[in-house]
């Protein structure tokens, strides 16, 4: 089967990708061209609005890092049982709001969730921001997500964690910039905290979805942005991607049926966001990894300056069409105009 990764990286500004789900038209036409996708939250992740297909799988971004190196595979599941974990922050009425939604996935989606659990004190999420642009974060009580997580694990027999944490509503100006569409997402870097630390800890798939005060209407709101804007919780999206997302499974224990690493074909990344653990770990063996121009961000790590070898695209268009030759065993310079004849070595 051919394979394809996509990744935009979170909380560093993509201009596409970096929003409200606004990564999720390039992750619909790549599934077109490839048997399986694999691609990662921050892409799939639109608040309200989601997609699901059966070979499109939803990874968190530490579990992506460790199958890229090796160490895990991906087992595809029919339907994870999804643990809800709230923050003993959030305030009774908006916790109220998240609860509804989740059970409006069970009624109205069928989809199966645990018992939820409050952690046992409020988590504490400070927001961060890099020189370089990008969005970072720390948890003041780490222990309170793990043992809460750990008791839905262990007691309501949880497949996959969802958490929703009280984060602070953010500055003005960086609303103000994100909502129009040229800023940086300024939770999404403490978002990836969070779920890195029930991945590790546990082996299973987790997401996170913020608890946040509801915002006054924008008449200026980009496209991009306004997946969020549509109800009280981004919560839905996250129990539909975790409901489906592959087990994470040592990479001895897997099956004929599982992903591994080298069954990755093709990587599609940002042009300037390649010193990621997932991308430096594909870089080493036979993978295609491809680049997107268009796709800036705040940061500035080409393929080159690695040593990395990579097929450079302007767009994603561009990139679905460098896919659709690979697979087809076709070389690139054979769609030019032009093609220069072979030298002597």
């Amino acid at each position: 089967m051919y394979t394809a990764v996509l990744i935009i990286p979170t909380g560093i500004g993509a201009r596409i990708g970096g929003y409200a789900g606004d990564g999720i038209p390039v992750v619909r036409a790549l599934s077109g061209v490839c048997d399986r996708l694999i691609t990662h939250p921050n892409v799939l992740n639109a608040a309200q609005l989601y997609w699901s297909d059966p070979n499109i799988f939803y990874v968190e971004g530490l579990g992506l890092d460790r199958f890229a190196a090796g160490t895990w595979g991906l087992r595809p599941v029919v339907q994870n049982r999804v643990g809800l974990l709230l923050d003993a922050g959030i305030e009774p009425e908006l916790r109220l709001r998240h609860l509804q939604a989740a059970d409006a996935m069970r009624g109205s989606l069928g989809l199966g969730l645990t018992e939820y659990v409050v952690t046992d004190a409020p988590l504490g999420v400070q927001l961060r921001l890099a020189e370089s642009g990008a969005s970072w974060g720390t948890l003041d009580n780490p222990g309170s997500l793990l043992r809460g997580a750990k008791r839905l694990i262990e007691e309501a027999g949880a497949e996959a964690i969802a958490v929703v944490a009280r984060f602070p509503d953010e500055s003005p100006e960086q609303l103000q910039a994100y909502r129009s569409g040229s800023g940086v997402d300024a939770i999404a870097g403490a978002e990836a905290v969070i779920s890195h630390l029930i991945v590790r800890e546990f082996g299973i798939p987790a997401a996170h979805a913020p608890a946040l005060s509801p915002l006054p209407p924008e008449a200026n709101l980009s496209p991009r942005a306004a997946a969020e804007e549509l109800g009280y919780t981004f919560l839905p999206c996250v129990l539909m991607g975790l409901s489906r997302a592959p087990q994470f499974v040592p990479a001895g224990d897997c099956r004929p049926q599982d992903v591994r690493s080298p069954d990755v074909d093709v990587v599609i990344v940002p042009e300037g966001a390649c010193g990621g653990s997932a991308i430096l770990s594909w870089s080493q063996g036979a993978t295609q990894i491809i680049t997107v121009a268009e796709n800036s961000t705040q940061m500035r790590c080409p393929a080159a300056s690695l040593g990395i070898e990579a097929l450079s695209v302007r767009s994603y268009l561009e990139a679905i069409g460098a896919i659709a030759a690979h697979r087809s065993g076709v070389h690139p310079q054979a769609l030019q105009p032009q093609i220069a004849p072979l030298t002597h070595l």
